[in-house]
């Protein structure tokens, strides 16, 4: 098999387990966006999914998407770019410049980056607020507690939310943090769920997911 031919083979058994997933929960699988998370990998290792029919990719660096993608974008405008790792709120302007959503709004004074940044670009782009589901001190994300008051901030600042985001402690069963994600963004009014990586997506879509980041089900495993 070509490459072109394994990352459309890796395509399809992602997308058909979505279903699968999607039909068992009752839902519609063209509620669910897969993701598929591209960080580290270069335009070679890309282009196959592109060829393939995938159009949104998930990218953790801001400097690293603005190497690549730039030249990828020039010949497919349709492709969508999400910024799904943590941002650093002196890069603001270079993310909504360069993304069409971010995942990881985690705190106060990254609303006011992003805001301001949106602010001078003239565009308004969709946010999720990244959840500490886990209360986990060394990763990312806010803390529940805070949640609320997150929120109102970032509604003031007329940031589109998005929904929700959350990273699920490793080794641990996923099911609880991904319905306890789900009843946060409901008890918000808020739609959108990211959660779900190759581990755990079809766990995700059938408790709700509206996005799932997928890296190695679709690219292998990273060296």
């Amino acid at each position: 098999m070509t490459e072109n031919e394994h990352a459309a083979a890796r395509l399809l058994t992602v997308r058909e387990k979505i279903a699968a997933a999607a039909a068992l929960a009752q839902r519609e699988v063209e509620d669910i966006t897969l993701i598929a998370v591209s960080k580290t990998h270069d335009a070679d290792t890309i282009l196959p999914l592109l060829n393939a029919g995938q159009r949104v990719f998930g990218e953790n660096r801001v400097q690293e998407t603005a190497a690549k993608w730039p030249a990828l974008r020039e010949e497919l405008p349709d492709v969508q770019l999400h910024l799904v790792g943590s941002l650093q709120s002196n890069k603001a302007g270079d993310a909504v410049s360069l993304f069409d959503c971010i995942h990881s709004l985690d705190r106060p004074s990254l609303v006011k980056s992003l805001a301001g940044a949106m602010d001078k670009a003239g565009r308004r782009i969709p946010c999720f607020i990244q959840v500490d589901i886990g209360d986990e001190e060394q990763k990312g994300g806010c803390a529940i507690a805070d949640l609320p008051a997150l929120i109102e901030q970032a509604r003031v600042a007329d940031i589109p939310l998005a929904g929700l985001m959350c990273v699920p402690p490793a080794g641990i069963e996923p099911t609880p943090f991904f319905a306890l994600l789900d009843k946060l963004a409901a008890d918000h009014g808020l739609d959108g769920l990211s959660m779900g990586m190759s581990g755990d997506f079809e766990t995700a879509v059938k408790l709700g997911a509206t996005h799932v980041r997928v890296g190695t089900a679709l690219f292998g495993a990273r060296e």
